[in-house]
């Protein structure tokens, strides 16, 4: 008895301890970052994510405010606009507002709010602006960009069909594709 309450004590402090350097549990927690170290040609930074559409409107805030997603969406907006730039072009990006795809439903019983559940009516949305520079850090293009895919559901061909933010990844993918290389490609 004796051994194993000391034991369980041990384990408390251990966890305790290890819990001190962790990483913010949420993205709205004060120690949360609130831009990208800058990696290559791409900055990425963002607006504070209680100000976002996705913890604003949901009706789990809890829920929507848990993890590192505007971190992950940061990333992959840094690695995936980073491509089809020329050397010495740069980037700068700040992600001004956020609504995933999908919503929580309460209404379902007891467990009802702590699932997220996707229809035509919650559709990703990712409102950002960003300034591209050429090497001698001229403005090539500058702007707002309101992405938003309504039939997120009926796309067919997602890299992944297990990644929490597949649908609001794919939104990036096509403002990579769409709108940034055009403005790449028409400043050489």
């Amino acid at each position: 008895m004796k051994g194993s309450l000391s034991t369980a004590l041990l384990l408390a402090g251990m966890l305790a301890v290890g819990s001190v350097g962790a990483a913010p549990r949420t993205v709205t927690a004060p120690d949360a970052p609130r831009a990208l170290q800058a990696d290559g040609p791409v900055s990425v930074k963002w607006d504070d994510p209680a100000k976002f559409s996705e913890i604003r409107q949901s009706s789990n805030r809890f829920e929507a405010e848990r993890g590192d997603w505007v971190q992950q969406l940061a990333r992959y907006v840094q690695i995936s606009a980073a491509k089809p730039l020329q050397a010495g072009q740069t980037l700068d990006v700040t992600l001004v507002d956020i609504k995933r795809a999908g919503d929580y439903e309460p209404w379902h019983g007891p467990r009802g709010s702590d699932i997220r559940i996707m229809r035509d009516i919650y559709p990703p949305r990712i409102t950002l602006q960003y300034t591209l520079k050429d090497a001698s850090g001229r403005i090539i293009d500058e702007g707002d960009a309101r992405l938003s895919d309504s039939g997120y559901l009926h796309n067919i061909g997602l890299k992944s069909d297990t990644d929490p933010l597949r649908y609001e990844k794919r939104l990036i993918d096509d403002w990579v594709k769409r709108q940034l290389t055009s403005r790449v490609t028409a400043a050489r």
